[in-house]
């Protein structure tokens, strides 16, 4: 036979799983220092930057060059 499972506490086990499942995304997504969050942000204006000096198109051409 199979076992007794208390429906009330598999409920409450499941719930307390999910809330730790969000928890830890959560510190993945939020839990960065005020450090980590201006480096992160320097490098992305970096990266912007470098793509948006070498355009291909004609509309944006690069800074300093006359056409």
């Amino acid at each position: 036979m199979g076992e007794i499972v208390n429906l009330r506490r598999a409920r409450k086990r499941k719930n307390r799983e999910a809330r730790e499942l969000a928890a830890a995304e959560n510190r993945v997504r939020f839990g960065r220092t005020k450090v980590e969050k201006a480096f992160e942000e320097t490098r992305q204006r970096q990266a912007d930057g470098f793509l948006d000096n070498n355009r291909l198109d004609a509309e944006h051409p690069k800074p300093g060059t006359q056409d």
